[in-house]
C-alpha cells in the first residue's frame, strides 16, 4: 500500500494577525485585523473604524510570536517540523501600503525567523496576505473594491521575493481566497469595511462589488506568481482556498443540483480561475441571476492565463448538508453555514467533524486539477484545561488529528499526490472566527486570556509529543 511520500511536509501552520503581535512596533502599520475586536462564539468580535478605549484589541498582542520566535520554532523543530506554514504581515512591510520604499525593519525580522527556520532546517510556506491588510487602503481605497490595491499588493511581492529569495521557496498568495465568495467572507478577505463597525457576522452584503473586488485579488495573485515564475524558477507559488465538502441531504434530485451549484461557486471557482487561468463556464449564469457584472481591462484574461499555480493548497474544517426544504435548520456553529448532518459529531464550537469528508475533497480536488495538494490547515478549535502540575491532556485533539491523517493516508492509496499537511494552530494563537483565545487549537499551550491576562509562557500539550511520533514515523505510528 502507498504511504505518505519521502520528504512529506510535516508541520504546523499560523497566521501573523494572529500570532505574531507587536502591531504598533518597529515601523509597523495597523492592518486591517487590528481594528477586529475580541468576541466570543455568542458575542461575536467586531470591525471598527477607530480604535476604542476600553476595548481589547487581540491581535496588538496576540501571543507575541514576534518576541518569543526563537522559542517557538526551537519547539517546532523538537516536534519534527519540516515546514512551517507563517504569514508575513503586509503592513510590518509597507505600513500604509502606499510607500515606494519598504520598513527595513520589517523586513529583518522576517530575514531573522527564516534564519532561525534555516536553523533547524524547516522549510518556510509564506502565505502573503492573510486575513489582513494595510487599514491605509482601506480609508483610501476601500480595499478590493478598487483596483488601485493590485499594483500595492504585486509591490510588495516583488519587495519580499527579492529579499528572500534564497530563504523562502514555497509560497501563497491569499489566505483561503474564496472567502470572497460568500458574504460572511468580505470582512477579512476583501478588506470592504470602510464605513462599517459591527458584527463580524452582520457584514452587508454587495455581491457586486465583492465580486469585483475578488477580481482585482484573482489579478494580483496572478502578477505576483507571473513574476515568481519569470524571477525566480525555482519558487513554487500556490493558491489557498477554505474547501468544505457538501453532500445533499436527501437523493431528492433538488438538492443535489443544489449541492452542486454551492460546491461550484464556494469550492472550486477561485481555484479553477488560480489553476487552469480562465473564469468558469458556470460563472456566466450565476452572474446574470444575481446581476453581477464584473468589470475587465482589456488584458486582464491574458494576466489570468499566465500567472497559473504550481500546486494546490487548502484548509478543511468540516463538511455541510444542503437541502432545498427550508425546514431543515442550519448548524449554527459551521462556519460557513449548512444543515446539520445526522451521522456526525460536533466540536464545542458546533463545527462538525467528518474526516471522511477530507479523503473525498482531496480526491475530487485531485481528480479535478492533476496537481499536487497541500492541507494547510486543519484542527479542532476547542477548551484545554491546564492541569496544576502545568500538563495538558487534550486526547479529543489527538484523535481529531489521527483520523483526518487516516483519512489522508486513504486519499494517498487512492492515488492522490499529497506533499504536505500543516495542522491549524499548532501553537495557541487568537482564533480568527471569534477572536478569542478560549478556542485553542495549538500543540503548544500559551498562557493568554481572554480577559488580556497571562504571562504567555508555552507549555507542551499531549498532542505535542503525539505528533512529534507522528511525523518521526512518516505518518506510520497514529497511536
Amino acid at each position: 500500500m502507498k504511504k505518505f511520500c519521502d520528504g512529506f511536509l510535516w508541520g504546523g501552520a499560523t497566521a501573523a494577525n494572529q500570532y505574531e503581535g507587536a502591531w504598533n512596533l518597529d515601523g509597523k502599520g495597523p492592518s486591517v485585523s487590528d481594528m477586529c475586536t475580541n468576541g466570543t462564539h455568542t458575542n461575536p468580535k467586531r470591525v471598527t473604524t477607530v480604535l476604542e478605549e476600553n476595548t481589547r484589541y487581540p491581535s496588538h498582542e496576540a501571543t507575541d510570536f514576534y518576541h518569543r520566535y526563537k522559542e517557538d520554532i526551537a519547539l517546532f523543530a523538537e516536534m519534527g517540523f519540516k515546514v512551517f506554514r507563517m504569514s508575513i504581515a503586509w503592513s510590518r512591510i509597507y505600513p500604509t501600503g502606499m510607500e515606494e520604499t519598504p520598513n527595513e525593519e520589517g523586513l529583518r525580522f522576517y530575514d531573522k525567523v527564516f534564519d532561525e527556520c534555516k536553523k533547524y532546517q524547516i522549510e518556510p510556506l509564506v502565505t502573503i496576505s492573510h486575513y489582513e491588510m494595510p487599514y491605509a487602503l482601506i480609508e483610501k481605497y476601500n480595499g478590493w473594491e478598487s483596483r488601485e490595491c493590485i499594483g500595492h499588493y504585486v509591490r510588495y511581492c516583488k519587495t519580499i521575493f527579492d529579499r528572500y529569495q534564497d530563504k523562502v521557496k514555497y509560497w501563497l498568495t491569499f489566505n483561503e481566497i474564496n472567502a470572497g465568495t460568500l458574504p460572511l467572507g468580505s470582512v477579512l478577505s476583501l478588506g470592504t469595511i470602510r464605513g462599517y463597525s459591527g458584527p463580524v457576522t452582520e457584514v452587508w452584503d454587495r455581491p457586486n462589488e465583492r465580486f469585483q473586488a475578488l477580481h482585482h485579488q484573482l489579478l494580483a495573485s496572478a502578477q505576483a506568481v507571473k513574476y515568481a515564475h519569470e524571477n525566480y524558477p525555482k519558487f513554487r507559488m500556490g493558491d489557498m482556498n477554505l474547501f468544505c465538502t457538501m453532500y445533499p441531504l436527501t437523493c431528492n434530485p433538488d438538492d443535489v443540483i443544489a449541492t452542486q451549484k454551492e460546491m461550484q461557486m464556494m469550492n472550486w471557482f477561485c481555484s479553477d480561475i488560480q489553476i487552469r487561468g480562465i473564469y468558469p463556464y458556470y460563472a456566466d449564469r450565476y452572474f446574470e441571476e444575481k446581476g453581477i457584472r464584473i468589470i475587465m481591462e482589456e488584458n486582464d484574461k491574458e494576466i489570468l492565463r499566465e500567472g497559473t499555480v504550481d500546486f494546490y493548497t487548502c484548509s478543511y474544517y468540516m463538511s455541510n448538508c444542503v437541502s432545498t426544504d427550508p425546514k431543515h435548520a442550519k448548524v449554527s456553529g459551521n462556519l460557513l453555514g449548512g444543515i446539520a448532518n445526522p451521522y456526525l459529531k460536533s466540536s464545542d464550537w458546533g463545527w462538525q467533524i467528518d474526516p471522511q469528508g477530507l479523503r473525498y475533497a482531496l480526491n475530487e480536488i485531485y481528480s479535478r486539477y492533476g496537481i499536487p495538494i497541500m492541507v494547510v490547515e486543519n484542527g479542532l478549535g476547542a477548551v484545554d484545561e491546564l492541569e496544576e502540575d502545568g500538563s495538558i491532556h487534550d486526547l479529543y485533539r489527538i484523535n481529531y488529528l489521527r483520523k483526518h491523517i487516516l483519512q489522508m493516508k486513504e486519499a494517498v492509496q487512492d492515488g492522490v499526490d499529497l506533499i504536505g499537511y500543516t495542522p491549524w494552530g499548532c501553537i495557541d494563537l487568537v482564533s480568527a472566527s471569534t477572536g478569542e483565545m478560549a478556542k485553542r487549537y495549538g500543540m503548544i499551550y500559551v498562557e493568554k486570556y481572554d480577559d488580556g491576562t497571562g504571562n504567555l509562557n508555552r507549555r507542551k500539550k499531549d498532542s505535542f509529543y503525539w505528533y512529534q511520533k507522528v511525523i518521526s514515523s512518516n505518518g506510520e505510528i497514529l497511536d
